[in-house]
């Protein structure tokens, strides 16, 4: 989908709306390869693993999918979508599709088309052993001559012989972090799990999200990461949803089954790394008795049905990314994204709806 911005909750009021997480979805300096990143001589003798692919080939993977996802996102062709998008960013640009067919007509924005500045675009291309799955990372600007505001991953399907967006985060900062790049300018792919020369892994880092989220941090979320602007914000997202409707009903967050657990890591220059990564957490909304009910508005028609409910559970796919030192010290969450997938729960009784 065309660039997403889905970092925050909107707060409702009871009786008019449920709170959702706001949606926000949807070049290289030679030709031989990227070089934007602080570069690290390799001493190293032995045959280098292969890069990922060409500077070129990338810049022409990203043009690809601006292209298609324009021409998708005007019709909210799933089906061409599908073609360019993958993983849980396709989970996300469809809960967009699903969310804007449940608006009525005259509510919904004309479609605008867009495209990511491929001559701005920052490229990180890892050397890959053999038989593992191709992948870069690039941070990118949909906006020429402004600096990078999204972190994304492209993933090559080889049965269907394509690259495809898995990922995109938003940034909070242009300060991008700094990549080690080889003499040629290629990037350094490291496990992003298992990893004893990091200080966290992404199981860990997606545990201490989901804390943030579910306690305010306080088990693991402020343990693991120091604070950062995505950090404090999911923190105020537990706290003042948490809170909205005092004692007329609840909210809780938890953690929900990830059907996205693939991360992607690369050197940093200081021997860190960053990891981009995915989770999925719930919040369920419960009314406080049997005389109240929690009335949908028109964001959650698409799967409410403007239906009062007694309770509403909500599941949100979100992209993730951090950068991990080499000691043992707290990391930093440097973005995140968020999109609400999934909308139920049981309508009030017939007789409290008609009264």
């Amino acid at each position: 989908m065309e660039p997403l911005i889905r970092t925050a909750l909107r707060t409702v009021p009871l009786l008019t709306a449920t709170a959702c997480l706001a949606l926000a979805l949807t070049g290289c300096a030679s030709e031989d390869g990227p070089a934007q990143a602080r570069k690290t001589p390799s001493a190293s003798t032995s045959p280098k693993p292969a890069p990922a692919l060409s500077a070129a080939q990338a810049r022409d993977v990203i043009t690809r999918y601006s292209k298609i996802n324009n021409e998708a996102n005007a019709d909210r062709d799933r089906r061409l979508l599908d073609t360019v998008e993958d993983g849980p960013l396709y989970a996300m640009s469809l809960s967009d599709y699903t969310e804007t067919e449940g608006l009525p007509a005259k509510d919904r924005e004309p479609y605008k088309a867009w495209s990511y500045d491929v001559t701005s675009a920052k490229l990180y291309i890892p050397r890959l052993p053999s038989g593992q799955e191709r992948w870069f990372a690039t941070a990118l600007s949909d906006r020429q001559g402004k600096g990078p505001s999204r972190l994304a991953v492209f993933a090559e399907r080889p049965q269907h012989k394509r690259w495809e967006m898995v990922s995109v985060v938003d940034l909070d900062s242009p300060k991008l972090p700094k990549i080690a790049l080889d003499r040629d300018g290629y990037a350094t792919a490291v496990a992003a799990d298992g990893n004893k020369k990091l200080a966290a892994g992404a199981n860990l880092l997606r545990t201490a999200v989901l804390d943030n989220f579910a306690t305010g941090g306080t088990n693991t979320g402020t343990k693991v990461f120091s604070p950062t602007e995505a950090s404090k914000r999911q923190i105020k997202v537990h706290d003042e949803t948490g809170s909205r409707f005092g004692n007329q009903a609840s909210t809780v967050f938890e953690a929900a089954p990830n059907r996205y657990e693939d991360a992607y890591a690369l050197k940093t220059t200081d021997g860190g790394a960053l990891i981009l990564f995915s989770h999925t957490h719930t919040q369920t909304d419960t009314v406080a008795n049997s005389g109240l009910q929690l009335n949908p508005g028109k964001d959650d028609r698409a799967w409410l049905h403007d239906v009062p409910r007694t309770s509403i559970r909500s599941t949100f796919v979100c992209n993730d990314a951090a950068t991990v030192p080499a000691k043992a010290e707290p990391s930093r969450l440097i973005g995140y994204t968020c999109a609400r997938t999934n909308a139920s729960g049981p309508p009030v009784p017939t007789q409290l709806h008609r009264a």
